[in-house]
């Protein structure tokens, strides 16, 4: 999940809606994707992303990914942000190219940056959680440039098992007109009977759901969501996922490598320390165990400050992962070598393919605006 959607510029105050009640927080969210593309389209049309880039471009780009496949029609797409169109990722390597970057495996970003080899800027590409349109889309564009990319298995997916929460609710928005569930303890009944009023319960639904305190209670609430509305949660790894089987098959080609994303797919700073290690280093051993290959880096969770922290970048480096990539936004520094279990992505997100903002994107500018010109984020 991208934290694309959860800030943009840190000269906006957004104190009041943290301070606020859900619905109003629900009402930010709606607005925010017009905010951020206005702050984008504002870098671009200045032309600052061209004065910021010496500055803030860094060494290199680690670019995040979720779902690569052609566009759907539906009106309600709630998850629009956690999928690019293959043409989107055909212009940005395009655009990459044109701009003398090399793009490398994340062994090779691991390399360059322990051995301070920044003689060339370079970019990796990582998609999250094993989706088969990985596979069928995203791979084949990635030939097309002989430009390797990395994705991060969730075992459970791999294994049919695993739950899609985010998924789950969009198909129970989706397929009802109105939805009573029990936010802060009231029963509440929300409108979801037009794609507005859909999308709207949905980030309220979202805000709730990742509020609860433990992972535990946010599966009981999506699990019944999904039997009073006939949803069938454990499907959608199967439908949408790899399975073993398929992942050795995609392993075998030279541009991937498979990294781990936990068992479950959890929020690891709600976890106890025991647990949330339990979840690093058998994820990683069930991953080399179906593909007989070794699995050095990893992905978290959501991984935004309220699902990884110190505490998660530590039990990484402990468990042996060479590298490890957040949701923070940023580009790659010299400095990153010291933070290599806490390492920035720049996302790539379904509202915002617009080809005049690549260079918005590859020259730092958003990133730094975005993080109050702070060019590392591993606290």
């Amino acid at each position: 999940m991208s934290e694309w959607n959860n800030s943009f510029f840190s000269g906006l105050s957004l104190s009041s809606a943290r301070n606020a009640n859900r619905p109003a927080r629900a009402l930010m969210k709606q607005l925010r994707n017009a905010v951020i593309r206005a702050g984008m389209e504002a870098l671009y049309f200045s032309g600052a992303h061209v004065l910021l880039r010496p500055i803030f471009g860094g060494v290199g780009t680690i670019f995040m990914l979720h779902h690569v496949r052609p566009p759907r029609s539906d009106a309600f797409q709630p998850n629009r942000h956690l999928e690019v169109e293959p043409d989107f990722l055909r212009r940005m390597l395009a655009h990459l190219r044109a701009l003398d970057v090399d793009v490398v495996s994340m062994d090779e970003a691991h390399r360059r940056l322990t051995e301070r080899n920044f003689s060339r800027r370079f970019a990796c590409f990582t998609l999250d959680d094993g989706y088969r349109d990985n596979r069928d889309y995203a791979l084949p564009v990635m030939r097309e440039f002989d430009a390797p990319l990395i994705v991060y298995v969730a075992s459970d997916f791999a294994e049919g098992c695993g739950r899609l929460w985010w998924i789950a609710l969009e198909r129970v928005i989706a397929a009802a007109s109105a939805i009573e569930v029990p936010i802060d303890g009231a029963m509440t009944r929300l409108d979801t009977a037009t794609a507005p009023a859909k999308q709207a319960a949905f980030n309220r639904m979202h805000t709730w759901l990742r509020s609860l305190p433990g992972e535990a209670e946010m599966q009981d609430a999506i699990a019944t969501l999904c039997t009073r509305h006939g949803v069938d949660q454990t499907g959608i790894a199967r439908e949408l996922c790899m399975s073993w089987d398929e992942l050795r098959a995609f392993a075998d080609d030279p541009l991937v490598t498979i990294g781990a994303h936990t068992i479950t797919h959890c929020n690891l700073a709600k976890q106890s320390e025991t647990i949330a290690a339990f979840e690093l280093a058998t994820s990683r051993a069930r991953i080399e165990d179906a593909l007989q290959r070794p699995v050095l880096h990893l992905a978290y969770p959501y991984g935004d400050r309220i699902a990884a922290g110190q505490r998660e970048f530590a039990l990484a480096k402990k468990i042996g992962f060479r590298t490890a990539v957040t949701t923070r936004p940023g580009m790659l520094f010299p400095e990153s070598a010291d933070h290599m279990t806490a390492l920035q992505r720049v996302s790539l997100n379904g509202h915002y393919q617009q080809p005049r903002l690549l260079p918005v994107l590859t020259s730092g500018a958003a990133t730094a605006v975005w993080n109050g010109f702070r060019r590392v984020d591993a606290a």
